[in-house]
């Protein structure tokens, strides 16, 4: 299994960004993809998260309305669409997978089997 996050970078306030998770190694449909983020100090916290087979979604209410994410099934890609961007977004992002299940606690990390090395976003 491969995740592989790409798009970070530094971004002023008020500015967006598209964050883009690459996988391999499994198969697509049937899992919930998530994105978290870590700030050094302090707990991963789940963002955003799609299930691939059905396209529901799940965000936090930090993010509600200003991020979303995506996916292309044929790119087994998920994306990380973040607009209105505010320096308390500054963290790393890292993308996860799960297979999806009857009770499965889509916005807790530890419900995330794969991850993958993460992406930095600063927002200044």
């Amino acid at each position: 299994v491969q995740l592989v996050e790409s798009g970070g970078g530094s971004v002023q306030a008020g500015g967006s960004l598209k964050l883009s998770c690459a996988t391999s190694g499994f198969i697509f449909t049937d899992h919930w993809m998530a994105w978290f983020r870590q700030v050094p100090g302090k707990e991963r916290e789940g963002v955003v998260g799609i299930y691939t087979t059905s396209g529901r979604t799940w965000s936090s209410d930090s993010v509600t309305g200003r991020f979303t994410i995506s996916q292309d099934k044929a790119k087994n890609t998920v994306y990380l669409h973040m607009n209105s961007l505010k320096p308390e977004d500054t963290a790393m992002y890292y993308c996860a997978a799960a297979l999806g299940r009857p009770g499965l606690l889509v916005d807790n990390p530890s419900s995330y089997n794969d991850r993958g090395q993460g992406t930095q976003v600063t927002v200044s």
